[in-house]
Formats: C-alpha cells, structure tokens, sequence
C-alpha cells in the first residue's frame, strides 16, 4: 500500500476576515508524484485528536511558514519575527517528539528544519542579516521559489549525499531566520557558503532529516526526486514493519 503522509498546515485570514488552513500545493504534488498519499493536518485539533490521526501516518512532513515562538528556545527578540502561531508551534513540536520516539520518518522543509532544532534544544538566528557575521541574503520571497540562488555543500557520508548522490546542490532560499546552536542528537549535513547549517539528521533514526530551502518547488532536480522518494519509501517501510 502506498505510505500516508501527515503534512503540517498553516491558518490564515483572506480579505473578508473569514479563516483558512491550508498550504501549498508544491508539498501535496511533491507526495504525490513520489507515490505517497498526503493527508493535511490542521494544527486546530487538540492532542487527542491528533494523536488518532498521527497513529495512522506512515511519515511527518513539516513544512515551511511563520517563525516559531520565542517561548520554545532562546534566541535573540527581533521587530522582523512573523507569523508566529502558537497552536501550529504546540502541535508541530509535539509531532516532532512522537517521531523521535516512534522512530517513524519525517522530512521538515524551512520552517521544519527549525522546529526540529528548536524542538531538541538548538537555538535560532531570529534575523540572519542583523546576527550571522558576513552572511549571504536567504531571503528571495514571492515568484523567487523555483529560481536557484546559491549553493550547498553536503556532508561526505551523510545520508542526505547517499540519497541526492551529489556532494553539492544549487537550491532556492526564502528564510530570514536559521539554525544557531545546533541540538544535541543533530548532525548538520549540508551548509551555505556563509556557514549556515542548510540540512540536518537525527543520529540513530532511520530517515530523520530537514533542510532550510524549499525542495518542493525543485522537483524538476534528480536530487530532490530522490529526496521525496527516499522519504516515502522509508515511510513505506515503517507502515509495513510488525
């Protein structure tokens, strides 16, 4: 059976008021077109609810979004945090610990990379351009997500080498906060020209990674196919394991 994949969402207010939850389409497709079945989750169900819907996903996807709460780790109070969302904070760090646990697979894009730092206990650059010495710009929003702006060096060894089967990538860049302190149990495996840590594994999970660009939008690159294909066919693994 094809793997089901949790894909985390966003709220937001359209021009009347009214409220959504949604995201991007790039991450359903993404799924899709790596042969797994997407399933969004709504950060509005309390945890007993999203405990039953967890039970029955085979795979995380943590996607991209507002900053996370300054509440959750220490970092650097800034005028440019946005977006932050309590519940979408509670529920996406509560998943972050099941999967580690659990042991089930997760990817985390952007603001995902983030959340599994913060969630181990790393810290954040709260405004790269103001924190992080001599950085280059990451921040590239709106029509910018399928452009490739600078590189990425992959660890040698690493698992995200072994999957994109390339020691560097050209990807897209739409953050203006990053990983600072690293967590206990992280390995970073990929970095910016400036240092930035662009990619990192949780040691001793079977298929536990993030990144800080957004691959999504890139799956025209052979790397990142088999990026999402390796997310599902672990996921697939884990829903068949006794």
């Amino acid at each position: 059976m094809q793997p089901i994949i949790g894909i985390t969402t966003y709220q937001k207010m359209d021009e009347h008021g009214l409220p959504y939850v949604m995201n991007f389409q790039a991450y359903i497709q993404a799924v899709l077109l790596a042969g797994g079945i997407p399933v969004l989750i709504p950060s509005l169900v309390v945890e007993s609810e999203w405990e039953t819907l967890y039970s029955r996903l085979d795979g995380i996807l943590l996607t991209g979004g507002g900053d996370i709460s300054l509440d959750y780790f220490n970092g650097e109070q800034h005028a440019r945090i946005d977006g932050v969302d309590p519940k979408r904070d509670a529920l996406e760090l509560a998943l972050l610990r099941a999967v580690g646990q659990d042991k089930k697979p997760f990817l985390g894009i952007c603001r995902g990379i983030q959340v599994v730092n913060v969630g181990l206990g790393g810290s954040l650059y709260t405004h790269i351009p103001d924190q992080l010495i001599n950085s280059i710009d990451h921040t590239y929003p709106g029509n910018m997500r399928t452009v490739l702006v600078h590189d990425v060096e992959i660890a040698p060894g690493s698992l995200l080498e072994q999957i994109c089967g390339v020691s560097r990538l050209r990807v897209n860049s739409l953050h203006h906060q990053g990983l600072k302190e690293l967590a206990p149990g992280l390995r970073g495996s990929a970095h910016a020209p400036d240092g930035l840590v662009e990619a990192v594994e949780l040691i001793g999970h079977p298929f536990g990674i993030a990144v800080q660009w957004h691959p999504e939008w890139l799956t025209d690159q052979l790397p990142t196919r088999n990026l999402f294909k390796a997310f599902i066919v672990a996921a697939g693994r884990f829903g068949t394991s006794p």
